[in-house]
């Protein structure tokens, strides 16, 4: 047998352990410091600012919550508390009330203390049975069923920290840092419902979300930045600008009003300017479809619970002739029968590029399409724009043959870069996400997928990362995740190849060899769902909109009565030259007025007195530069004019 020595070790034995070193990696696997290992393996040192670092950082700080929560507040059961993208959660089974602000006061200053111990984290291998004993006489039902859910074969291992008489441990895979007091830097940030595992039929739950980095100055950079989200929030900025709203006759599924209609078709119309110039054709698809659509395409066996079914007053009086009939019996029927609304649009081009011969000539074909999609979201999930179960998207496929699947890949991703460039969004995090447990296909076609992805990608130059098991049922994907202006990560388009759906669909294209050959198709999107770029840009340019995107692009105000009709004629020659403009001349003052534009974050306020009316010009106030001075009215229209255009 070999060596075998504690990853403390190996780093000491290395020169590598310093105090910003916190864990360590070993092949795929971060580990603890405690993780004996063979001597001569090759273990890399994790620093308490890097992602995994933070990760185990806030990992390890959600386990000191939930032992405080349960001190202070007996009789709470705890489920799960990972590390997230910003910060950490746990969600607890209280009884009695929720937790008010107060509590997070107290629950945070506890976890000070329990920092300040300095109690080292311990690891232990346990049994499954020893496991689900233990945690049921505590009464822990949540962690039973978490415990059960575990395959068999599987390695359990329980985490335990504090002194003797108080201490507290969970089941957790781990890992977590040497010692409680690593953990410096801590703020817990809200209190939220969620349904245990994101189920509405299952108990509804609190979450507590907080967040933990390396260092004091990291986190308070993060809190500045958690605030201006607040400020920045779609649905806060929605209401005040009037974009959209929601009404319960539709549960979560948006109304867009006058302004935020005009947002959105300008977006829409941005991406049918490009498609134009990069050989899109564009299709506009039936909603509603025969479930023979969806039982062909695969939808039905894999995406059922998240479809809208829909079925005729002829449909449901035909079944129920039958007084005897059971309720379960009706839904198979009707769940057969019914027709659906359309959740994507593929299988809808599926069905175009069938109904005729096509050549090779006829290939590369991108086929666009900006149809509405229905997907049943759960009521926990909704949120705002940003997840929602009507929206549309900047569909598009290409149906192409397999030697040229890298070179349209390079093409669509030189676009997208094109489109986040105009948007302003300047970092882009690339992953290619593999085939999940639950999928189309044999393992062979995914082979060929997946390396057709990754050939791509690597002929455009770009780095990328692979997350395992995250591709869509039917096909592997490459995600494109942008970086708003607060430092946010956001997926918004991606890429997949798809060898299943053209195999069910028997399409064929006749090669140059004058044989029916399958071809490949390629979903791809850029802005993703309308409604969730929406929500995402919304907070990204804090509802500034550019003045080529802005709804209205200027207001003129007036200083007094007297120069309403020149501000009308002002007005007028705007609109006439296709300026998108408003006019104020109520009786306010004009600080009231300006009060007032800001609101809606006009990029040009037009101020018109008698000096501007007398010299035919207009006062203008820049939302992004400040004071322009006066101006003449056919050279503020050419200024604006000039910005028109993305």
């Amino acid at each position: 047998m070999s060596d075998r020595k504690t990853i403390r070790e190996i780093l000491q034995a290395q020169g590598q352990l310093d105090a910003d070193v916190i864990a360590a990696r070993v092949g795929d696997r971060t580990v603890d410091f405690f993780t004996r290992v063979d001597a001569g393996a090759a273990v890399t040192p994790v620093r308490a600012a890097e992602a995994f670092g933070l990760a185990v950082i806030r990992h390890s700080t959600a386990h000191v919550m939930a032992d405080v929560v349960q001190r202070l507040f007996p009789g709470t059961k705890v489920t799960i508390g990972p590390s997230i993208d910003d910060g950490f959660f746990y969600d607890f089974d209280k009884p009695g009330s929720t937790f008010s602000d107060d509590d997070l006061a107290k629950i945070e200053a506890a976890m000070l203390e329990v920092v300040a111990s300095d109690s080292p984290f311990r690891r232990e291998v346990t049994t499954r049975e020893a496991a689900l004993d233990q945690f049921a006489k505590m009464g822990e039902t949540f962690k039973v069923e978490i415990i059960a859910g575990i395959p068999e074969g599987e390695e359990i291992s329980i985490y335990r920290h504090g002194a003797a008489g108080r201490e507290w441990f969970d089941v957790c895979e781990g890992p977590h840092v040497p010692s409680t007091g690593w953990l410096k830097a801590v703020k817990l940030t809200s209190v939220a419902g969620a349904y245990w595992r994101g189920d509405e039929r299952n108990p509804m739950l609190q979450r507590i979300y907080g967040t933990a980095f390396a260092s004091k100055a990291a986190l308070d950079e993060h809190l500045k930045l958690l605030e201006e989200a607040r400020a920045r929030d779609h649905r806060k900025l929605g209401k005040e600008l009037e974009l959209f709203m929601f009404d319960e006759h539709a549960p979560a599924m948006p109304f867009f009003l006058p302004r935020g209609a005009f947002v959105y078709n300008r977006l829409v119309s941005f991406v049918r300017g490009l498609y134009e110039r990069e050989g899109y054709d564009e299709v506009i698809t039936p909603l509603a479809y025969s479930p023979r659509l969806f039982a062909t395409s695969g939808h039905l066996d894999n995406y059922a619970d998240n479809m809208f079914r829909l079925w005729t007053e002829d449909a449901l009086h035909d079944h129920m002739q039958d007084a005897n009939i059971e309720a379960k019996k009706l839904h198979a029927l009707l769940s057969k029968d019914s027709f659906a609304l359309k959740p994507m649009n593929c299988p809808s081009h599926c069905v175009i590029f069938g109904a005729k011969k096509r050549s090779y000539r006829d290939l590369p074909w991108r086929v666009a399409d900006f149809a509405r999609l229905h997907r049943y979201e759960r009521g926990g999930v909704v949120h705002g724009l940003a997840r929602v179960r009507s929206f549309a998207q900047d569909d598009a496929h290409i149906f192409c043959a397999e030697a040229d699947v890298a070179t349209e890949i390079e093409r669509f991703i030189k676009l997208l870069y094109r489109v986040y460039q105009t948007f302003k969004f300047e970092k882009i995090d690339i992953k290619l996400a593999t085939r999940p447990e639950k999928r189309l296909g044999s393992d062979a076609d995914w082979d060929v997928s997946e390396a057709a992805l990754q050939r791509g990608l690597e002929a455009a130059g770009l780095p990328f990362e692979i997350t395992p098991g995250e591709g869509a049922f039917y096909g592997p994907k490459v995600e494109f995740h942008v970086h708003d202006a607060l430092k946010r990560s956001w997926q918004l388009g991606t890429i997949q190849y798809d060898n299943n759906l053209p195999s069910r669909f028997d399409l064929a294209f006749v090669g140059s060899d004058g044989k029916d050959h399958r071809p490949v198709m390629l979903h791809r999107v850029i802005l993703g769902s309308l409604e969730r770029f929406f929500a995402v840009y919304i907070e990204h340019c804090g509802g500034n909109f550019p003045t080529w995107v802005a709804p209205k692009q200027a207001i003129v105000l007036t200083v007094s009565e007297k120069v309403d009709a020149y501000a009308e004629r002002v007005l007028a020659a705007l609109r006439e030259a296709g300026v998108r403009a408003d006019i104020d001349t109520s009786s306010d003052k004009l600080g009231a007025k300006i009060r007032a534009a800001r609101t809606f974050r006009y990029p040009y306020m037009c101020v018109v007195g008698q000096k501007e009316a007398e010299a035919g010009a207009v006062g203008v106030r820049s939302r992004d530069r400040g004071e322009l001075g006066a101006i003449p009215v056919a050279d503020f229209i050419a200024m604006v004019r000039s910005e028109s255009e993305p």
